[in-house]
């Protein structure tokens, strides 16, 4: 049992919580520049149309926004959230030909679990790169390298994309008898990439390359918009193009500089503080390729808390097991009694590891506090036991006999006892709800 329990304790996960699965699934969808009208009517309604036809869901909202709209699909306890996923995926699918065409992206969704919360989140910023060069650097070099990390799931990079934005200026727009339509039909006609074909001949065949794509301001400005007294007018006459990003209305900020922000998600059942130093480890080699004036801070560590609260717990178990052996020295004053339950007590805690280990479970606050409580179970049968033992060695029987006869007359009531102690957790471990998901690990670990 110890060497079954030392090393189970070695391979079993860190983490604050319970591992548990809340069936809640959210979904976001973008549209720039669409108001929160137009988001609810075209973006939220098909897809909360095609969502109610999935089976188990308990309740769905959504908000909209300035060219955005978030649902929150919360599903049934009893349903399993990974095949929940897969049946909001599908509907996205169907719902797709009844959404805006014109969206940059397709609809995307995320578990709400916090199991699933991000371990860690890094800023990445500069105060003389533009941040669209900074957000290239955090999503192409570093994003990527994270994720090979063992134990992370993924990463999510928060900040926008390069874009070109162009900035119409009305007046210029009337003076020639342009209108915006005319504006977008022209830049979406220019920058295109499109199959070209093949030219068939007697012994070969060419592909066509013709690669029609923009890649920056400069490339959008002399684009030709219409022509007025013969004359070509450039959209560099009509607007303002600059290098800028998708989104220039949401920033994120540290120490006073605009900055992109990673979140790193570790997979269920993963030890959160080993991936967290498997992160760690990355950072010098992000720093020597990445430019000096390119800064990455720490905003937070998930694992700090963790490894504060568990170092907590287990010096508490620890300083419990010692007060106990103190205080059964100080009354029996009998050196190889005390030994006893001094060996019981560390002996039943490990071979709960094992048992843990065999049932998934994670070495967290709710676990370790059910083994400091099942310290007093413990200490108490042995105590009794083992002072049972020792009134029949004061009349005068020998150690085998009196341990014999005085694990026979009390056996019976100490398992009744423990029994009932055990039994108290019954109604914790059927119980429903979050709350009860969160205590079953506790219920059984301290009935273990």
């Amino acid at each position: 049992i110890l060497l079954f329990g030392i090393v189970a304790y070695r391979s079993l996960p860190v983490s604050d919580l319970p591992n548990i699965d809340y069936p809640t699934i959210q979904v976001t969808a973008v549209l720039p520049g669409a108001s929160p009208e137009t988001m609810a009517s075209s973006v939220a309604l098909p897809l909360e149309r095609q969502f109610s036809t999935i089976a188990g869901i308990d309740s769905m909202n959504s908000t909209n926004g300035l060219g955005y709209s978030n649902i929150t699909v919360q599903f049934e306890l009893s349903r399993n959230i990974d095949a929940a996923a897969q049946d909001v995926q599908a509907s996205i699918s169907k719902a797709a030909q009844q959404l805006p065409p014109n969206m940059p992206s397709p609809p995307s969704y995320q578990k709400v679990n916090p199991a699933d919360q991000p371990v860690m989140y890094v800023a990445v910023s500069s105060p003389t790169l533009p941040l669209y060069q900074v957000y290239e650097y955090a999503d192409t070099l570093m994003a990527q390298r994270i994720s090979m990390v063992s134990g992370v799931a993924q990463v999510q990079v928060y900040g926008s994309k390069y874009a070109v934005r162009v900035q119409v200026n009305p007046d210029a727009l009337a003076a020639r008898g342009i209108g915006v339509d005319e504006v977008q039909a022209a830049i979406q006609r220019s920058n295109v990439n499109l199959p070209t074909g093949t030219l068939y001949g007697a012994k070969q065949a060419f592909t066509v390359q013709s690669n029609g794509q923009l890649f920056n301001a400069a490339a959008f400005k002399p684009l030709i918009v219409a022509y007025r007294n013969g004359n070509p007018v450039r959209l560099a006459e009509l607007a303002n193009v600059i290098d800028s990003v998708e989104n220039d209305k949401s920033i994120s900020w540290f120490m006073e500089t605009q900055s992109i922000v990673l979140g790193i998600q570790r997979q269920p059942g993963t030890n959160t503080i080993e991936v967290v130093d498997g992160i760690r480890k990355l950072l010098p080699q992000f720093r020597s390729q990445i430019p000096p004036s390119v800064k990455m801070s720490i905003l937070h560590d998930r694992s700090e808390s963790i490894r504060e609260s568990i170092a907590d717990v287990k010096f508490t178990l620890l300083l419990t097991i010692c007060l106990v052996v103190l205080v059964i020295f100080l009354f029996l004053r009998n050196i190889s009694a005390t030994a006893i339950p001094s060996f019981a007590v560390p002996l039943a805690i490990v071979g709960t590891f094992a048992a843990m280990y065999l049932l998934g479970y994670t070495i967290d606050n709710l676990s370790l506090m059910a083994l400091t409580l099942s310290v007093g179970f413990v200490v108490d049968d042995a105590i009794v036991m083992l002072e049972n033992i020792v009134r029949h060695m004061e009349m005068g029987e020998g150690r085998m006999e009196a341990a014999l006869r005085g694990s026979r007359e009390i056996g019976f009531t100490i398992i009744s006892m423990t029994l009932s102690l055990v039994a108290v957790f019954i109604p914790v471990l059927f119980l429903g709800g979050i709350v009860g998901r969160l205590l079953h690990e506790f219920a059984v670990t301290i009935s273990i």
